[in-house]
């Protein structure tokens, strides 16, 4: 590290001995209508944080160089930039804003001003994404567009995310956005082995990003077709400029660490509780066999030698009626989630040059980005590159290349439920020792369950991916307003896998060891030529694309493994005495597609946009094979219209509303093919068919409508937008069944649909201006997701005894479905249940009828997986240099089922250690509790698929806090610098929550797929991190 930031400096000392002269410009800025100052008018270097405000005669002073581009700003009115020239002196005059919201938005295959966009697309400018220290881009838009929801799965460093936009559509297919790079669609989909689930878009270095849209409905997704169905994440990194050369520095350091920690009992109330748990046990037996009282003690002679074994059989007072009868040995206790944790620390540095001339611009980037875990032995580390070129060949010509390199390492640790992952160690006994007095890690029959410390100590599991992305383009203009664009892309992601278990871990016990070799790549060519035209026939402007695209992908993988390890040293697969498997796969598939668009708009207030593709996928039936797309928008800007000319109140209003279809490719690559599998009978292998085909297998389908209004007032001091949609999903991808004689069970097949309906509400505020700045974003948003058909079928229930997520129609995908939970008998400690007897219409018979006998219970629908409400609030202030910028990020209306609470709080049928929340169980008659009594071996409440462990998951958290001091220009420039800025910065700082859990925004990695989501299964929370950086610009 301190090479690293050494061959920083010296590089950045070498850039500062030519470092241009700087001077000190003055001027006044005024507005073109009245010629009057503006006051608190921005003025800024281009590039930098160097900055100031004009003061109340309009008059501004800033230290800048010969060269440099000062951009002049003001809410409702312009922006110009100025070159600074051989003169001291610049007045600018700043024009009202006649379009409204005037900034450039990203679209497919093309740019729009905002306030020509007669679609819902959200922008996150790239400098909100800086620095936040979090392993993927996903995770840095938290909180920052309305309608689009975005969890990590845990709180591990591998970046696993869920992102849903508008809801989820599919139940088999992905719902997962299409996310493009620079015009690329990339690989958001790892095969890993050896844990949780990794994320390969953590490759992406967000300090790159120039600016994220994201495109919400249709009618801005259909241009992408098949695969827009769950929307679009166009990430467009940094371009260089014409103009010297700006270098950009920052080095930050920090922690993370666990955001919330559970309380477990300690080995003394341990012990007193499993001893009376034994006690209520036998006699409960006696009450279940009609014996006299104290005729069984079975369970409290088991319980003594239960803690005899877990103590590491150290001696233990032979009186286990007396209550003060104590563990005697070494006095252990044993902190187990102490142990599962860590601080993990956190080092970055990125270094960016960005410039170049009429000819040639160019941006390139390097950076180092390293985070301890909050669990022991997982961590994430990334290197990335960066050279984007753009070039003018000549008057026609244009052409230019993107390059992207990166190499993530991650250590990675076993899923969610796996004894070896560190959570796990939360279930051990808390009188058990981490180790003996040799020094060695315990294990069982010692340990409650396998001691995953052992992994730690005695194993690794290591993941590099290599990710590059290039993608390079030709332009040639054709005549007025006519260019003909042409691209080739090349996304090559690899994934090497090493994982190796010495043999005193789990898996290497009693085979000498053992290790496996997991490789993958997968490869993305993809190539568009297409036509852009733009022109302007007086009052009407035309605008549109025209062209084809195709997409080729190969994914490999290959795989070993062996056992018989001469050596815990020796960690490749090639030391193995024994190679017990072996295997390898290749699939691929490929996309060909034609695609257009016009926008049409009369005197900038009449607007038209019309849209589609066609998309033919080797993913589908022969007979369904090409799909096509369409999509129509219409916007009406009204504050054109002369009614409303000139009106001091209202600066912008727009209204605008779209429909059309899209489509989801999101399945595996063979599903609609008569599939065989490899058989063996008498030590002959065969071949066994395994899938039917369906020859019209086809897309999902995904119609929505949508109707919005974007808004301004006071010169766009207060601006927003409020947008409604409709969005339905047909012809779902289901596995269905098939009568016996086919010889099949199941056969995928086009049926089904899925509804989503919401609101969104997106609303900036300019409180302050001047020296004392003030911005307020607030955007909220509800989603209402329905299941309408599962052809025939009323409910989709594997039937777990450990998951209670199915598919029921007339409800949200995934709802929690089960026996709901009514508290506990005040006279016996009996878990109660309500019976929930339903009529044929699905009513309740007798509403609030309980019983003690579970089986007498119906299930019913327990609760939503997925939030109905999301929202967040921005505010950022700033003052001279000082800015204080924090996000309060937050949803509701969701449960999360909190499987683990099924051994950590099970009223002692298991010897797992017990949260201390089970110190209050039912003891006596009259006892007003919400814990039955705890009888140790016997069910009295711990039954799976029941309401007793779904909680509350509604949380606002401060996600984001950032406190930085810019040093004034005047003094920095002094040293021959545009700008020093120091910062701290934290994430996931406070959780506000009902959520028992260790924390609310969890989805367990241990089984994933649509279905079951907001489940904690000994689920890592987030991590709390907090940094601290310095911005260094040359």
């Amino acid at each position: 590290m301190k090479r690293i930031l050494l061959a920083f400096f010296v590089f950045s000392g070498m850039l500062i001995s030519v470092a241009a002269q700087q001077k000190t410009i003055t001027g006044i800025v005024t507005g073109a209508e009245d010629n009057q100052p503006v006051i608190g008018a921005t003025v800024q270097i281009k590039g930098t944080a160097t900055g100031t405000a004009t003061d109340v005669d309009g008059k501004y002073q800033i230290v800048a160089r010969e060269g440099d581009i000062l951009e002049f700003r003001y809410v409702g009115m312009k922006t110009r930039e100025v070159i600074v020239g051989t003169s001291n002196v610049i007045n600018v005059t700043l024009e009202m804003e006649e379009l409204g919201l005037d900034e450039i938005i990203v679209v497919g295959y093309g740019t729009q001003i905002k306030s020509k966009v007669t679609s819902s697309i959200a922008k996150v400018e790239g400098e909100k994404l800086m620095n936040v220290p979090v392993p993927t881009v996903e995770l840095a838009l938290q909180g920052k567009s309305a309608g689009v929801f975005i969890e990590a799965v845990n709180g591990k460093s591998t970046g696993a995310t869920r992102m849903r936009i508008r809801g989820s559509s599919s139940i088999t297919a992905t719902n997962q956005p299409l996310f493009v790079v620079d015009g690329i669609p990339i690989t958001t989909e790892a095969s890993n082995l050896s844990g949780a689930s990794i994320n390969p878009l953590t490759s992406i270095n967000f300090n790159d990003v120039e600016s994220v849209e994201i495109l919400k409905d249709a009618a801005s997704a259909a241009i992408y077709g098949s695969r827009g169905a769950n929307g679009v994440v166009i990430i467009t990194t940094k371009k260089g400029y014409s103009g010297d050369t700006k270098i950009n520095f920052t080095v930050q350091s920090g922690f993370n660490d666990p955001s919330h920690r559970r309380e477990f009992m300690n080995a003394e109330e341990y012990i007193s509780y499993f001893r009376d748990a034994a006690k209520r046990g036998d006699a409960y037996e006696d009450l279940v066999y009609g014996d006299p009282p104290g005729t069984n003690t079975y369970w409290q002679w088991h319980v003594e030698q239960r803690l005899k074994r877990y103590s590491g059989w150290a001696k233990i007072l032979e009186d286990p009626n007396n209550p003060s009868s104590k563990y005697l040995g070494s006095k252990v206790d044993t902190d187990w989630q102490d142990l599962a944790f860590q601080r993990g620390r956190i080092y970055s540095a990125d270094l960016s040059a960005q410039g170049g001339n009429d000819k040639l611009k160019f941006f390139a980037s390097g950076s180092y980005n390293s985070q301890g875990g909050i669990l022991v032995s997982n961590g994430i580390e990334k290197f990335s590159t960066r050279l984007n070129i753009d070039n003018k060949a000549s008057k026609n010509v244009d052409l230019g290349f993107s390059l992207a390199l990166n190499r993530t390492a991650i250590d990675q640790v076993s899923a969610d439920n796996a004894f070896s992952t560190p959570m796990q160690l939360v279930a051990m006994s808390p009188i058990t020792p981490p180790r003996d007095l040799n020094g060695e890690l315990y294990n069982t029959p010692v340990t409650t369950y396998y001691n995953g410390l052992l992994d730690v100590e005695y194993a690794s599991r290591d993941i590099i991916e290599y990710r590059s992305l290039v993608n390079t383009y030709l332009v040639i203009g054709l005549f007025n307003g006519m260019k003909w664009r042409n691209e080739l892309g090349f996304d090559l992601y690899n994934l090497k896998e090493n994982a190796r278990y010495g043999e005193k871990t789990e898996s290497g016990t009693g085979v000498g060891g053992y290790g496996f070799a997991n490789y993958g790549q997968n490869q993305n060519i993809n190539g568009k030529s297409y036509l852009d035209y733009i022109n302007t026939f007086g009052d009407i402007s035309v605008s549109g694309v025209l062209g084809t695209e195709f997409q080729y992908t190969t994914v490999e993988t290959l795989y070993a493994e062996g056992q018989q390890f001469p050596l815990d040293a020796l960690k490749t697969l090639a030391s193995a005495g024994l190679i017990t498997g072996a295997s390898s796969t290749l699939t691929q598939y490929s996309f060909l597609s034609y695609f257009s668009r016009v926008n049409f708009d009369y005197k900038t207030k009449y607007l038209v946009t019309l849209a589609g593709r066609v998309d033919a996928s080797s993913r589908f039936g022969k007979n369904n094979r090409y799909g096509f797309f369409p999509a129509a928008s219409l916007g009406w800007v009204i504050s054109k219209e002369d009614f409303l000319a000139g009106n001091p109140l209202l600066s912008f209003l727009k209204l605008r509303t779209s429909y059309g279809l899209t489509g989801n490719a999101g399945i595996s690559n063979f599903g609609h093919l008569g599939l065989y599998g490899v058989g063996n009978y008498n030590s002959l292998s065969g071949l066994l068919p395994s899938q039917i085909p369906n020859p019209d297998l086809g897309w999902e389908t995904t119609r929505q409508i949508d109707a919005g209004i974007d808004f301004g007032f006071f010169r766009n001091r207060i601006s927003g937008e409020i947008d409604v949609y409709h969005k339905k999903t047909n012809d779902l991808l289901l596995q269905v069944p098939v009568p016996a004689t086919s010889g099949y069970q199941t056969q995928m097949q086009n049926i089904g649909s899925v509804e989503n309906k919401g609101f969104e509400f997106v609303l900036n505020t300019n409180n302050l201006t001047g020296n004392l700045t003030w911005n307020t974003n607030i955007n909220f948003s509800i989603n209402k997701n329905k299941v309408l058909n599962l052809g025939g079928q009323d409910i989709i229930d594997n039937g777990s005894a450990r998951y209670m997520n199915v598919v029921k129609v007339g409800q949200p995908i995934g709802v929690f479905y089960g026996a709901e939970y009514a508290g506990v008998d005040t006279e016996n400690g009996d878990a109660l249940w309500y019976v929930n007897e339903q009529d044929a219409d699905g009513n309740i018979v007798n509403p609030g009828e309980t019983t003690n006998v579970f089986e007498d219970a119906n299930f019913v629908v327990l609760g939503n997986p997925t939030p109905d409400y999301t929202g967040a609030i921005t505010n950022t202030l700033s003052y001279k240099g000082v800015e204080l910028s924090f996000t309060f990020q937050g949803v509701a209306g969701n449960k999360i089922h909190l499987i683990g609470d099924q051994w950590m709080g099970a009223n002692g049928v298991w010897y797992d250690n017990q949260l201390k929340s089970q110190l209050r169980s039912w003891k006596q008659p009259g006892d007003v509790t919400d814990i039955p009594e705890a009888r140790l071996a016997w069910d009295n409440g711990d039954q799976s698929r029941n309401s007793r462990y779904l909680s509350p998951g509604s949380y606002l958290k401060l996600r984001n806090l950032v406190l930085g001091y810019e040093f004034p220009s005047k003094l920095v420039n002094k040293i021959k610098l545009s700008r020093v800025r120091v910062y701290l910065q934290a994430q996931n700082l406070i959780t506000f929550t009902k959520y028992e859990g260790w924390d609310p925004e969890v989805s367990t990695d241990f089984l994933v797929n649509n279905i079951y989501s907001g489940c904690d299964f000994y689920s890592a929370p987030q991590p709390r991190s907090i940094v601290f950086g310095i911005n260094i610009g040359l």
